[in-house]
């Protein structure tokens, strides 16, 4: 079987590894550099975890996780266990009360998570302002990584096992297969187009765009988001304020730390990938107040902007599209931490071996009207 890939962030590039492995005659196409650093996967958080409630996600977080281990030592990519802990403030009643309906949710689909009080927060981690958490849960079959180094070491196992990866590539997709005995088509330029017996449109911010150009309208929304880094030595988990909406992990620098979700859709073409000023001020606020920085208020190391991308329901877009024409995107800001599962199911579904059934693209028109949420969000 010859499939061509649209994208070489860390789901087409898992995808272009399993169906290689699997014996399909592989090309996936990059328009930048692996990893692209203007693009998701190498402006991703690294934040790994499986503590989903719906049990399709929780499925997905399992296998995710799972492969991420499998893979760990691999091509200098590292899966660095960490915890990860979510909280609502006091006095946050409406978040509270869903991260109490959560735990026992995600309890039963065999997710390693508990409550933990502030006082236990505090004790474990000295470093931590715990006195305003009311209620928070932590996960433990998490951890932490270096996405870019995730994306060099599965090019590098994609191309191992025989599948052909061309940068600095961009293409367009054609589906009448006209010129190709009603093949798909894959256009490196404008004039010579490569037949595939399926394609896999896994493009990212750019996913509506190519797919938009041949004719088939997609529900998505890019959007933007923003995070830091600063200088922080002591020990602290990856932690999700449910009430602001901001999350921080180790990271080598000290503290990687984000959130400066915009929801409005932007133009994956031409937006701003500098951070705001207004986001930098308030993490600098958020950080102080949370962690004891001792003597030193939080030092900004670098700050940006990445995209992301927004479906109706949340969910994604994970699987035939048109005869022989897959997508996969629409991951809500959890698409690299899911990666090694998403890109697992895309390649079984092109095989005929599976998929995953409650992200079937089909579900929608792709003329849907919605709002952008934003993706860590607990409500």
């Amino acid at each position: 079987m010859n499939v061509g890939i649209v994208g070489g962030g860390a789901v087409g590039l898992t995808a272009a590894r399993d169906l290689a492995v699997r014996g399909a005659d592989v090309t996936l196409f990059e328009a930048g550099t692996i990893p692209n650093e203007g693009e998701s996967t190498a402006r991703a958080a690294g934040v790994l975890y499986d503590a989903f409630a719906a049990p399709e996600d929780a499925r997905v977080g399992a296998r995710a996780i799972e492969r991420f281990r499998e893979f760990s030592g691999t091509g200098g990519f590292e899966f660095v266990e960490t915890p990860y802990v979510w909280f609502a403030r006091t006095g946050d009643e409406k978040r509270a009360a869903a991260i109490r309906e959560q735990v026992p949710r995600m309890r039963e689909h065999g997710r390693d998570v508990a409550f933990i009080h502030a006082s236990e927060l505090e004790e474990r981690y000295p470093a931590l302002n715990a006195e305003d958490i009311g209620v928070a849960a932590i996960a433990r079959n998490t951890g932490r990584t270096d996405p870019g180094s995730y994306a060099r070491m599965m090019a590098a196992e994609a191309e191992k096992n025989g599948a052909e990866i061309r940068t600095e590539t961009e293409v367009r997709v054609r589906l009448d297969g006209t010129a190709a005995d009603g093949k798909p088509q894959i256009f490196p330029d404008d004039d010579h187009g490569e037949p595939f017996d399926a394609i896999v449109v896994a493009a990212g911010a750019h996913t509506k765009r190519v797919l938009a150009e041949a004719g088939i309208p997609v529900a998505l929304k890019p959007y933007r988001v923003q995070a830091l880094t600063c200088a922080f030595d002591a020990d602290t988990p990856m932690l999700y304020d449910a009430t602001e909406g901001y999350y921080l992990r180790p990271h080598p620098e000290g503290l990687l730390a984000g959130d400066g979700t915009e929801e409005v859709e932007s133009d994956p073409t031409d937006w701003k990938h500098a951070s705001d000023a207004a986001f930098e001020t308030a993490m600098h606020e958020r950080l102080a107040h949370r962690l004891d920085f001792e003597a030193d208020d939080p030092t900004i190391e670098r700050a940006w902007a990445g995209l992301c991308t927004a479906t109706p329901d949340y969910d994604p877009l994970l699987g035939e599209l048109r005869p022989n024409c897959y997508v996969a995107a629409g991951w809500q800001g959890h698409g690299f931490m899911r990666s090694p599962a998403l890109g697992e199911a895309i390649a079984e579904d092109v095989l005929g071996e599976g998929g995953i059934p409650e992200f079937d693209p089909k579900r929608f028109t792709g003329d849907e009207e919605f709002e952008i949420v934003e993706g860590m969000a607990v409500d």
